[in-house]
């Protein structure tokens, strides 16, 4: 079944154009002109959406009205929102950050643009669609685990690793979407020393997949692992994650700048941190971060 996006503008060119550009590639479409007529919609069926394309400026109910009420709304606040701006729109950038949105458009955009960002938003719904049904399983026991330690070493076990640990939390969504990002940045970018530059250049090349199991296999990266230590005290649950590369500039990705926002990836720790976390504390050159999260 096809990912279904919600596109709203109230210029017509904008919607017929984005609709046209994305259902080429292969995604379900509904359009709305305005904010009124996006949340009615929403409110009605917006389970049925992976993505959102919301216009900042509209009359009436603005871009930013709906992205408020969205995130207030508890089946809703998971949904990725790609918010459309100006170019150089740095205030508004933030000003959505504030509001819970991590993917952004500039106006114009081109094709690519447009599908890259898309792709980022709807790899992130998936994601998250695919714990949220793990956390249907009922492992309760798990809610009285006090303490315990992984290691992984590719995308697949931190996978695993996510689902079990996420079942400690009575948020099992909300943590796993966080811990997932925390365990990936860990194995590309410590333990495989991937650079945010050369992700980016590897994933327009079409080559990311392959140099990413390439690196699993170097000799100079295959013993390394990620290890998860998990603890439960009081009503906190702390997740400490350290890889066994040389760290990172991690204060420049936990604050982002509006520029990483427009591109297919780089936003991880910030949803960990504005999404998933009651706190994130990095320690050390930056190989190593401490989540916590309080149960309600």
């Amino acid at each position: 079944m096809p990912h279904k996006l919600l596109l709203v503008d109230d210029e017509p060119f904008n919607l017929e154009l984005m609709a046209e550009l994305l259902e080429d590639a292969g995604y379900e479409t509904q359009l709305a002109e305005n904010g009124e007529v996006a949340w009615d919609i929403l409110q009605r069926e917006g389970e049925q959406f992976s993505t959102i394309l919301l216009d900042k400026m509209m009359p009436g109910m603005s871009g930013f009205d709906v992205l408020k009420k969205i995130k207030s709304e508890p089946r809703l606040e998971f949904l990725p929102v790609i918010m459309q701006t100006a170019m150089g729109a740095a205030s508004s950038v933030q000003e959505g950050l504030a509001a819970g949105a991590f993917y952004y458009l500039t106006k114009p955009f081109s094709r690519d643009m447009l599908l890259a960002i898309v792709g980022a938003a709807v790899g992130h719904w998936d994601r998250y669609a695919h714990f949220r049904e793990l956390a249907n399983l009922h492992v309760d026991a798990l809610r009285h685990l006090q303490s315990a330690r992984f290691h992984c070493r590719t995308h697949r076990e931190a996978q695993a690793i996510t689902a079990l640990l996420a079942k400690t939390s009575k948020q099992t969504e909300r943590v796993a979407t966080g811990l997932f990002e925390l365990l990936v940045n860990a194995i590309e970018h410590g333990n495989l020393a991937i650079s945010y530059e050369e992700k980016s250049q590897l994933i327009a090349d079409g080559t990311w997949e392959t140099e990413l199991e390439t690196r699993l296999q170097a000799p100079e990266y295959r013993e390394r692992t990620v290890s998860v230590e998990f603890s439960h005290e009081g009503n906190q649950l702390q997740f400490a994650i350290e890889d066994m590369g040389e760290g990172f500039d991690w204060e420049y990705y936990q604050n982002a700048e509006p520029a990483s926002l427009m591109t297919r990836h780089g936003r991880g720790i910030l949803i960990a941190r504005k999404l998933s976390f009651d706190s994130l504390r990095y320690e050390g050159a930056g190989n190593r971060v401490v989540a916590i999260v309080s149960q309600p």
